[in-house]
């Protein structure tokens, strides 16, 4: 219950009101005030990043570039004066970095337009740079628009990024972000990744792709309709002053953009706006996850390292009329050496006997994986899926709980884990992996439109010897129909195993060969992947049933199914008998 006092501090049943209807404070509660306003009056003021490196290192030391006409600096007398800064002073400023008069620089947006501050042969300060990002802002690209100034063309050596982030939740994911992105600046100035990424970021960390709009129109939803657990509609639109509910009570068309949502997230205390974020970011990665499994991720440019490469074939897909230029497709074997993670650095990174980890045995194929709690997604009804990290010393992949309950998986004891994982690790460090590839290379940008739109991913293949190829990968079953768009005579057909590799692995409906059109195509039913063919006629249902196929009512419709375990001689067969 509320006790009221007067001046003199005794009790008043309501509080007394002055002349503009505001409650007057009582006197312990003036002295009070007072007093905090007197202490914090007494505390020093506390210093910008650019003012504390300033006072720290000296202006003897540190360039400035940045849109300030005036500054406080530290005098000989220990003083702060007021010193002015001129329109020239920035260029006064970077000339004396790039010379070595003056080791720091510290630049920002208004004050890096135009200005590079790489390591140029061409200047006398050739040092490293070693790049500090403060303060980013909520933009990815302006930032590495920033970061782009110290890693240029003709430059003695890259720089080194080094992201700095508070422990907020919400600003290490803008970090997250930027540090992924880093992988382009390389792409840019040499062809290749080979940057300050270095690949250590999921792509769910991306907070601007699409998989993270949409996971937020969905957890805009959610929040509508009360299923989310962190925090409520009426809660949420208080504390960010963001609209959600219309004035006719239903959502409203016009939803805020990540970038505001996430502006106003960064405001709320610390541990709403982690319970806020874990929950999106159960969304996105959710979302990613379905990516990943239906082969559409895009990872990306990226180098792939191999021990030796021979080329197979070499197809000329087109020659240029003026140039003479030519587009090759390429089909290589590599030989890739295995970088398996080793029982030692398993202990360092997870700590095998921690609590909540499960060492597993595959009862099929013998092989080991230490089971590791991960985040829970989130459904697009609201539901938490309970989700686990599985790592094998040669990959890792997440499974769901009912995923793990379906699966061939088993209890080990911790001894006999600890001997086979150190065994399938030596087996893996003293063996190659070889595969076969597709390489489009030359000249690409003419034939751009006929190469496969779902399968976008430019690849650097280097050999130990030195030996270098770039190209785009071009998947084994999207071959033929290069070949056919181009013209040319299609000189291998997929056998019955690569077709059904290529539909389970990729997602990509095949027709089979014959003059029906039958389509081979996965398909999920019940959680789990199935080969099902489509534009089949019912009136050869039992045909197709006598070859080993098999039928399900699904939706009051019958479907046609090749079974997994026989899908490679039903699909000869099938391929075989309609030739």
């Amino acid at each position: 219950m509320a006790v009221f006092t007067d001046e003199n501090g005794n009790p008043r049943s309501k509080p007394m009101i002055d002349d503009d209807g505001r409650p007057v404070l009582c006197r312990s509660a003036l002295v009070a005030r007072d007093q905090m306003i007197e202490q914090l009056c007494a505390l020093p003021p506390i210093a910008t990043a650019l003012d504390a490196i300033i006072e720290r290192f000296g202006i003897e030391q540190v360039a400035e570039v940045t849109g300030r006409s005036r500054r406080l600096v530290l005098g000989p007398n220990g003083r702060q004066k007021l010193q002015s800064r001129s329109p020239r002073a920035n260029l006064a400023e970077n000339q004396a970095f790039m010379d070595g008069a003056k080791r720091i620089l510290v630049f920002s947006d208004a004050g890096g337009t135009g200005r590079s501050y790489h390591a140029d042969l061409g200047a006398r300060n050739r040092a490293r740079r070693v790049h500090f990002l403060l303060e980013p802002g909520w933009r990815a690209d302006a930032a590495i628009q920033g970061l782009g100034r110290t890693n240029r063309t003709n430059q003695a050596s890259a720089p080194l990024f080094r992201p700095v982030t508070t422990d907020v939740r919400g600003e290490r994911r803008f970090i997250s972000t930027i540090a992924r992105r880093l992988d382009s600046l390389g792409a840019l100035t040499r062809g290749q990744r080979q940057t300050g990424g270095q690949n250590l970021f999921d792509p769910a960390d991306n907070l601007e792709s699409s998989y993270a709009k949409e996971a937020l129109t969905r957890w805009f939803g959610l929040l509508f309709i009360g299923k989310l657990e962190a925090v409520g509609l009426a809660k949420f639109q208080k504390l960010t002053g963001l609209r959600i509910e219309g004035p006719d009570g239903g959502i409203v068309d016009d939803l805020p953009t990540i970038q505001r949502w996430l502006n106003r997230i960064l405001a709320l205390p610390i541990a709403l706006q982690n319970a806020i974020f874990d929950e999106f970011l159960g969304l996105v990665e959710a979302r990613v996850d379905a990516a990943r499994q239906a082969g559409t991720l895009d990872l990306g440019v990226e180098t792939i390292a191999v021990e030796s490469f021979e080329v197979l074939s070499d197809t000329v897909l087109r020659t240029d009329a003026v140039s003479g230029a030519t587009t090759h497709l390429l089909e290589l074997e590599i030989a890739r050496a295995l970088n398996p993670l080793t029982l030692s650095r398993l202990d360092q990174l997870y700590g095998v006997s921690s609590l909540g980890h499960r060492q597993l045995r595959n009862s099929r194929s013998g092989r080991v994986a230490l089971l590791v709690p991960a985040r829970s997604l989130l459904s697009d009804e609201g539901e938490r899926i309970a989700r686990f990290e599985m790592q094998r010393p040669l990959k890792r992949k997440y499974f769901t709980a009912d995923q793990l309950d379906e699966s061939s998986w088993e209890p080990l004891d911790e001894d006999e884990f600890r001997r086979l994982w150190q065994a399938e690790a030596d087996e893996a460090a003293s063996s190659l992996k070889r595969e076969r590839l597709h390489l489009a290379t030359g000249l690409l940008l003419p034939v751009w439109d006929k190469l496969p739109s779902d399968h976008v991913r430019v690849s650097r293949i280097c050999a130990g010897d030195g030996r270098s190829l770039l190209g785009r990968e071009i998947p084994l079953h999207c071959v033929p129909e290069l070949c056919r768009a181009l013209g040319l005579e299609v000189g291998h057909n997929l056998s019955a195993d690569e077709t059904m590799q290529a539909v389970l692995t990729a997602g990509r409906s095949i027709q089979l060969a014959g003059p029906e059109q039958i389509t081979l195509k996965r398909s999920l039913v019940n959680g789990s992947q199935r080969l099902e063919l489509t534009g089949w006629s019912a009136a050869r249902l039992d045909w197709y049933k006598a070859h080993g196929c098999f039928t399900e009512i699904i939706r009051y419709q019958t479907r046609l199914f090749v079974p997994r375990a026989e899908g490679v001689a039903i699909i000869s067969r099938l391929e075989s008998k309609r030739r």
